[in-house]
């Protein structure tokens, strides 16, 4: 079985290829190719991968290329994880964001909004090009932002792209691990869109038991979430909020903080990894090792403004394990490819399950998988200050869908302009200057 990688070589993919490393049971992945536009990241990676597969028979093989038509015929599966501007970009987006004075982050406000105007026409490419090249491949999307990009895939991969995320994956785990139960037997409430949903319950043995953590103030603060949100407002709302939804509960605290940094988290790992690629073009420099040092400062880092803010202190050594987006890409090829039914929290699109939302709109909801794909299970209706959040936030995205097919700088406008973190029409408009200057890659707005 083939696996296809775009954006091959991105800093994240030996996550991906140790999952496969740990898969021994029949009719698991063999070969793998990774494809990116960027020959030494490409390098490196292989590099990386090939260091990472010492002493493991059978393990898949590696391929890189630099062919995108190349890497997507004969593929089964296709994982999306591709970064459009790269991080300077990213930084780029964060910093016109804050100039302005609003968010300025990856996926959230109008850094999120400037990366999906980005992004969304090369995605809708991609899309194209592996209907017509791989057409019975599934697409496994973490290209953020996550739910948007999944949803523009979908008008041409039907229900055939999957989008996943780790935000949801973590936040049960370690809820679970709070009320003394096994993350893997616990069944988790949770629905809203990508980086913006709700633990609503956690089931062990039909019992929920997310009542018992909010009504026990230590327990609750006891871990990364209660001490992020603070156990007064996790009582208040009566459910777990993804710990993106910081940055709308305690907007102008995290703006302040974004501003007051040293430098923005885009620009960070930017540098950080300028000098881990830099690096790895010495031949002598011990790949694995150095990626792996790397990657631990990486997690460490991870929100440390939002935990500034909160005065939550430094990340446990629990939240820093693997086992995220990656052990979720790995069950749901596992699921597909395999038949092995499972429930997963994925990125889809939302037939019935949200009555709020129409049926084509991608939520991030649990889902039962199997050889047939990711079909969203029924929840209870979101309540209000959730439903106002998620359907604000989804025309937001349908207006960025709009601008990236129209070209209209209207459109662009209006998606600034609808998103709850941006205050002002007039600053929208400056925020879409701001992104067209910055960003070449927005030219085709007019």
């Amino acid at each position: 079985m083939k696996l296809t990688i775009l954006g091959g070589g991105g800093f994240r993919v030996p996550l991906v290829y140790g999952a496969l490393l740990a898969d021994h049971a029949e009719g698991r992945v063999s070969a793998v190719t990774l494809y990116d536009t960027d020959v030494d990241r490409l390098t490196a990676m292989a590099r990386v991968l090939t260091e990472q597969a010492g002493g493991t028979p059978d393990a898949p093989t590696v391929a890189a290329t630099t062919e995108l038509d190349e890497a997507l015929r004969g593929a089964d599966f296709v994982f999306s994880a591709i970064r459009v501007g790269g991080l300077a970009g990213r930084a780029a987006d964060e910093r016109v964001a804050l100039d302005e004075g609003v968010l300025g982050q990856e996926t959230v406000g109008a850094g999120g909004i400037a990366y999906g105007l980005r992004t969304v026409p090369v995605a809708v490419d991609l899309a194209r090009r592996i209907a017509r090249l791989a057409p019975q491949a599934w697409v496994i999307n973490f290209t953020n932002p996550a739910g948007l990009v999944t949803e523009a895939m979908s008008h041409h991969l039907g229900d055939r792209v999957i989008g996943i995320c780790d935000s949801p994956v973590g936040l049960g785990r370690r809820i679970a691990r709070v009320l003394g139960a096994d993350p893997d037997r616990a069944r988790i409430d949770y629905v809203g869109l990508n980086h913006l949903g709700w633990v609503r319950g956690l089931y062990v043995e039909g019992r929920d038991e997310l009542p018992r953590l909010l009504a026990d103030p230590e327990l609750l603060g006891s871990f990364e979430e209660g001490r992020l949100f603070g156990t007064d407002w996790l009582r208040s709302l009566g459910a777990i909020p993804n710990e993106y939804l910081h940055y709308y509960y305690f907007n102008r605290e995290a703006v302040r903080a974004y501003q007051d940094a040293e430098q923005t988290r885009g620009a960070f790992l930017r540098e950080q990894q300028e000098g881990f690629y830099g690096r790895m073009k010495d031949p002598a420099t011990p790949a694995l090792a150095t990626w792996d040092r790397t990657r631990a400062e990486r997690e460490a880092t991870y929100m440390s403004e939002n935990r500034d803010v909160a005065g939550a202190g430094e990340r446990d050594e629990s939240d820093l394990d693997s086992g995220g987006y990656e052990q979720v890409a790995l069950a749901l090829m596992r699921a597909v490819a395999r038949n092995e039914r499972t429930s997963l929290i994925l990125n889809v699109r939302n037939r019935t399950t949200l009555a709020v939302l129409d049926a084509d709109a991608v939520i991030e909801a649990p889902c039962l998988v199997d050889a047939n794909g990711a079909h969203p299970v029924a929840v209870d209706p979101l309540p209000y200050h959730a439903v106002g959040l998620v359907t604000a936030v989804k025309a937001v995205e349908r207006a960025v869908l709009d601008a990236a097919a129209s070209g209209s700088r209207a459109d662009a406008v209006r998606a600034f302009a609808l998103h709850p973190l941006v205050d002002s029409v007039s600053v929208a408009r400056r925020l879409v200057d701001g992104y067209t200057k910055a960003h070449p890659g927005l030219s085709y707005l007019r």
